[in-house]
């Protein structure tokens, strides 16, 4: 009666992006992508797969996220858009508008923008949330 069937996010990383590493430009993956360093571009899951971003307390991602999963404990500056799963750890600092069909906050996350539902009638993301 109570039981939440809830998506958790895959446990295999298929792509690490390392701590002293930075990149610059956009980034596609599929399965899972760890990211401990730091991204100036937007990242989005590629194929018909769901995919799983983690991103580290130190890694930091500067442009727009599109995911089915994420779960977050670093610094995002642009707009987060997870269609199934989002979790945001103690650490994670997000500056922009977050989409998400469920959220996971820990105490101590820092949100500066809106949180919006995505509803399973209407899982378009909001104009505004997105990043040309």
């Amino acid at each position: 009666m109570f039981s939440r069937s809830r998506q958790k996010p895959q446990n295999r990383i298929d792509t690490l992006i390392g701590a002293e590493s930075s990149l610059e430009g956009d980034i596609d993956f599929s399965g899972g992508l760890r990211v401990d360093g730091t991204i100036r571009g937007n990242v989005s899951e590629s194929g018909s797969k769901p995919g799983t971003l983690v991103l580290s307390e130190h890694g930091r991602i500067e442009g727009a996220i599109s995911v089915s999963h994420a779960v977050i404990n670093g610094t995002v500056v642009g707009p987060l858009i997870a269609r199934n799963y989002v979790e945001l750890q103690a650490k994670s600092r997000v500056t922009g508008d977050v989409c998400y069909k469920s959220l996971e906050m820990h105490m101590g996350a820092v949100v500066e923008g809106k949180l919006i539902y995505l509803s399973d009638v209407n899982r378009e993301i909001p104009e505004s949330s997105s990043q040309d």
